[in-house]
Formats: structure tokens, C-alpha cells, sequence
């Protein structure tokens, strides 16, 4: 069995996994199914050995630990009413401007990514809270909407990233380097946002009007309204200072991140122990899917690694004698198909493999193409028709915004982020300044 061609195996390995999903299965399910029919198929009972190494391998790493105290992290500060402090502090900063409300959600959104590691925090969140108030001042409902939902998917760039971790732990890279080259870029895109909201609301009042005389505050209150950042930027600031200047592992970091947020809870008096209880039920259903997702996908792709299928698409890009920068776009176009398709998780774990030993041979840097593939994974929850933030807002839109005015609204964010994508592949250094300053 092991003198078939990889290519033939390989190819039918990924068409029954993708079947499976288009069946309905679970994606745990999906690569366990066509993982353990592959290795049976081709090397017999010894060839199931591999998920035996392949789950070792998965929870023996201590790296991983880092997950589900971020996850926890992230509801607690959900779940504690810190997310509604920020936007009242931002209505009272920035109401008076036109389309002030949709510049402080992107600002909202930068810093619950800063705070939960996840897109659908923020875009939950703040669909449940801004937009509601932003409608009801008259806000247009496709910009609100995209602005929710672009902004939600800064989780994916600004640290701590879940999806960096996951990726740093296949990519075998510093989870710190990650961390440091997806903060520049994360701050550009959220500047090009409420450049956008700005512009917008200056040239169409109506779309995003000033609140009204009697609802804006002074400067004294202005002042007063920023104490609500004070326990945010406390756990952000100690969190991301620990990880990117080496003082804690990123383990150790989101254990600090989620003993603040606790404090954080106790502080504002919403620490019960049904809250508890829900949070930590939440993050133990949350890291149940991502542990047997990392798992079985572990196993799929020592499965595909070891056909030697990297080597022919070596080769065969090889003979097809592209320029390097085109086979890296052609991957990025490859990310933004899979993107209206399957979920982040899904495609990190079966393109990383592939990819990043291609993209060293190529001579790049493998941190700059972290980021790369970071932007494509935030146009990839926007994109229609199964992009992830567009259901999120859907779960939480009344029902006057229908599924056509989210892919609507998503449209020119989508083009923003395209936008922000091609800026970090002309000029490497928006990512790879701050990991050249900070780790030389």
C-alpha cells in the first residue's frame, strides 16, 4: 500500500474529510474518520500507533496550558460587566462626534481582543450592548454592523490570540514573537476602521449623528469616565508586558490574566458563584472542542507529512518555476477560499503543516507569514457565506437586519482588510518591527 502515489492518498484523505463536514459531522469527527481510514488503509494496524503519538505529543506540550486560562479570562471579564463600562465611557468621550459611537466600538473591540483572545467575544458582546444603543440614535445598521463585526475580528491579531497560540504550537514558534508581530498590525487595521467610520459619518451625517446637546459630558466627566479603563489596561498592560519582554511564560501570563480578571469581578461586585460556575462550564466546553480538534488533527497531518505529500507540492511548485511572492499569494488565495468555507481552527490545522516548511524553504520569514495568515483568518470570519462573526451578529441582531444586510455591511471591511493584508505583504516590517526591537 505504501508504493500509492501520496498525491492520489493525499487528495483522498482531504475530499472524505471534507465530505464528512459537508455531511454535517463534527470536524473532530471529520479528521478522526479520514485520519484513521488513511493510516489503516496504508500501513495497517501499526499505522494507528500514530494518534496514540499524536495525542502524547498534544498533551505533553505546556504550551497549551495557556488556553483555556485565556479563554476563562475573557469570559470572566465578559460575564463581569466590564465590556458595558467601556462602551458607556466611550459614549461619553466620543458621543459628540459624528459617528463617535462607531470609533469608540472599534476601540471597545481592540481592547476586549487585548482581553479575550477571541473573535466572537466582541462581536457578542458588543452586538448585545452597542448596537442596540447606536440604532436607536439613529446610526445607519449596515455600518454599525460591519463595524461590530470587523472590529470582533481584531481578536484574532491583537494578543493574547488563541489562534496564535494554536498556530505557534504547529508552526513551532515563540508564542511571544507571534504576539509582538500581530500588534502592529492589529492597531493599523483598527486606525483604518475608525478612518473609515469618520470619513463616512463626515460626508453622511445621518449615517452615524453626534448625540444630542443635552447627552454630552464635559471635561471633568470625560476625565471621570476613563477610571473604567484602569482594571482593563491593568490586566492587559500585565498580561502582554510578562509574555512579549520574557518575564513569564505565556502560560504563566494567562494565569495572572485570569486571576486579574477574577479581581477584576470581585471589584465591580458581580463575582457570584453562579458566574463562576458558568464561566468555568463555558471554558471547559470551549477547550473540550479545541483539545479534540488539536488532537485529531495532529494525528491527520503526521498522517499526510508522512506520504511525503509536502515534498510533491514542493516539487510541483517547483516545477511550475513561480516567482516566490506569487506562491505565497497563491496560499493567501487559498486561505481566503477555505475561509468561506471552514472555521479557523480547521484551516490551521490543515494548512500549517503544508505551508510553513514551504514558506522557509522559500527564504521568508515564518513570523511574517504568521501574520499573513492572521489577516486572511479575519477576512475569513467576515466573508460570506459561512463567515463565523456574520452568524455571531446574526444570533444577536433584532430582526429588522437580515442575513443580507450583514454580508452587505461586511463588504467594505472585507476590502479594508484586503487592504491591511497587501500593506504587511509589500512592507514586512509592519510585523516584523516590533519583534526586531524586542527580541533583536
Amino acid at each position: 500500500m505504501a508504493d500509492l502515489d501520496p498525491l492520489v492518498v493525499t487528495g483522498i484523505m482531504f475530499s472524505s474529510m471534507l465530505v464528512l463536514l459537508m455531511m454535517g459531522a463534527p470536524l473532530a469527527w471529520a479528521l478522526l474518520i479520514s485520519g484513521v481510514g488513511s493510516a489503516y488503509f496504508l500501513w495497517g494496524v501499526e499505522g494507528l500507533g500514530l494518534l496514540v503519538t499524536s495525542t502524547y505529543g498534544v498533551m505533553d506540550n505546556f504550551l497549551l496550558v495557556a488556553l483555556p486560562l485565556f479563554i476563562f479570562m475573557g469570559l470572566m471579564l465578559q460575564r463581569s460587566g466590564i465590556t458595558d463600562d467601556l462602551f458607556e465611557m466611550m459614549h461619553k468621550l466620543m458621543g459628540g462626534l459624528p459617528g463617535g459611537l462607531g470609533i469608540g466600538t472599534v476601540i471597545i473591540c481592540a481592547l476586549i481582543a487585548a482581553m479575550a483572545g477571541v473573535s466572537g467575544a466582541a462581536t457578542v458582546s458588543l452586538g448585545i450592548i452597542a448596537l442596540p444603543s447606536m440604532l436607536k440614535r439613529g446610526y445607519d445598521k449596515k455600518l454599525v454592523t460591519g463595524t461590530i463585526m470587523a472590529g470582533g475580528a481584531l481578536g484574532f491579531l491583537i494578543p493574547p490570540s488563541v489562534l496564535m497560540i494554536v498556530y505557534a504550537f504547529l508552526a513551532r514558534e515563540s508564542v511571544g514573537k507571534l504576539f509582538a508581530a500581530g500588534l502592529v498590525p492589529g492597531l493599523m487595521l483598527a486606525v483604518i476602521y475608525m478612518l473609515y467610520v469618520l470619513i463616512r459619518c463626515r460626508i453622511n451625517p445621518d449615517m452615524g449623528p453626534p448625540a444630542p446637546e443635552e447627552e454630552r459630558c464635559n471635561g471633568v466627566e470625560k476625565i471621570v469616565a476613563l477610571k473604567a479603563l484602569i482594571m482593563p489596561g491593568l490586566i492587559i498592560g500585565s498580561v502582554l508586558g510578562c509574555i512579549i519582554f520574557g518575564i513569564t511564560t505565556p502560560s504563566e501570563a494567562s494565569a495572572i490574566g485570569a486571576f486579574g480578571a477574577i479581581v477584576a469581578a470581585a471589584m465591580h461586585r458581580r463575582l457570584t458563584m453562579e458566574m463562576m460556575k458558568d464561566v468555568l462550564f463555558s471554558t471547559t466546553k470551549l477547550m473540550g472542542m479545541i483539545m479534540w480538534i488539536t488532537m485529531v488533527a495532529v494525528f491527520f497531518s503526521k498522517i499526510y507529512i508522512g506520504l511525503g505529500a509536502g515534498y510533491i507540492v514542493e516539487e510541483l511548485l517547483e516545477d511550475a518555476e513561480l516567482a516566490p511572492m506569487l506562491v505565497i499569494v497563491a496560499m493567501l488565495a487559498c486561505y481566503f477560499i477555505m475561509g468561506m468555507f471552514l472555521d479557523d481552527f480547521a484551516i490551521v490545522f490543515i494548512t500549517v503543516p503544508l505551508f510553513v516548511p514551504i514558506v522557509q524553504s522559500l527564504g521568508f520569514d515564518p513570523i511574517w507569514f504568521a501574520v499573513l495568515f492572521i489577516l486572511s483568518m479575519q477576512a475569513a470570519y467576515l466573508t460570506p457565506p459561512f463567515g463565523y462573526n456574520l452568524f455571531y451578529m446574526r444570533s444577536v441582531a433584532p430582526p429588522s437586519i437580515t442575513i443580507m444586510d450583514l454580508y452587505k455591511s461586511a463588504i467594505p471591511f472585507v476590502i479594508m482588510q484586503t487592504i491591511g493584508l497587501a500593506l504587511v505583504v509589500i512592507f514586512p516590517e509592519i510585523a516584523l518591527w516590533l519583534p526586531g526591537v524586542i527580541f533583536g
